[in-house]
């Protein structure tokens, strides 16, 4: 699946730069601007996500504009986890959307913004997913996961057992192999654990044979926080899923675009997935 945007160009600057080149800049433009307002709403609702929620119970949550749900099947709760210095509110459309599609059980999770190792946010997000299974009735759950939370959730999945408790990890936007953004954010211990060649970078390079997880990772042609872009895309030998390419939006609308949000709702559509995919590995997209 690829999710693109569409645009177009006036005629004068056809003439004045090259198509593609004209093409590149529109759509940066584009970018830049939908990444600004973005931020501007994010900041404004930020202090709304900075306490853990409030844990439903067993029962299933309703859309949060009052809009009736789309009558479904019982399907795994799924568990939304921020990225770096970020907090539950960041997923408010993306729940939203979930809901109106039959997602009844969602649940965002916060990590302290003064976590400083992948390792220990991962046996935080275990504890975390077994007692939902365990107050839910699931044995597994689907978890998403913007940038660092989803280096976080596949740690967990690959180094600590989790793919006995989650059934499919979908990453936005996550520097599976690193990034070399901003250097200047060395001084963060976790954030040298995202550079290239880290140790829990090799670690997450081991191999991984059975793993029962399936992956999407959905990566952004103008995602400017992962250098190299590719670095976004999940290229592991023992681990099944596919890579989605997203055109057209930056790191920040990853979690918040509408494209995206269909993308997510269709990667987690099929309840047999990752048992299909054990049987045959899928061909790479993306």
């Amino acid at each position: 699946m690829k999710v693109t945007r569409a645009g177009f160009l006036l005629p004068f600057r056809q003439s004045l730069v090259p198509r593609r080149l004209a093409g590149l800049s529109v759509a940066l433009l584009k970018a830049t601007a939908l990444e600004v307002a973005i931020l501007a709403g994010h900041l404004f609702l930020y202090p709304s996500g900075i306490a853990q929620e409030r844990r439903p119970g067993g029962r299933a949550e309703p859309p949060g504009d009052g809009t009736a749900a789309l009558p479904t099947a019982a399907r795994p709760p799924v568990v939304l986890l921020h990225g770096f210095i970020d907090n539950r509110s960041v997923f408010l459309l993306l729940r939203r959307s979930l809901a109106q599609h039959g997602r009844q059980q969602v649940e965002s999770l916060n990590y302290s913004p003064l976590t400083c190792d992948i390792r220990t946010a991962a046996e935080l997000l275990g504890r975390h997913i077994e007692e939902i299974c365990e107050r839910t009735g699931h044995d597994r759950v689907d978890v998403v996961g913007h940038s660092l939370g989803g280096l976080i959730a596949r740690y967990y999945v690959q180094r600590l057992g989790g793919d006995t408790h989650v059934r499919t990890l979908v990453t936005l936007g996550t520097p599976h192999a690193g990034t070399r953004v901003v250097p200047l954010l060395n001084a963060h211990p976790i954030v040298r654990q995202m550079r290239p060649g880290s140790e829990v970078l090799r670690e997450l390079a081991l191999p991984a044979p059975g793993c029962r997880t399936y992956f999407v990772s959905f990566w952004s042609d103008l995602d400017h926080v992962m250098d190299p872009l590719e670095t976004a895309r999940l290229d592991h030998p023992d681990l099944l899923g596919h890579s989605v390419r997203v055109s057209g939006i930056g790191h920040l609308a990853l979690p918040v675009h509408p494209a995206v949000a269909a993308g997510i709702r269709q990667a987690l559509e099929s309840e047999t997935q990752a048992d299909v995919a054990r049987d045959a590995l899928p061909g790479r997209a993306g």
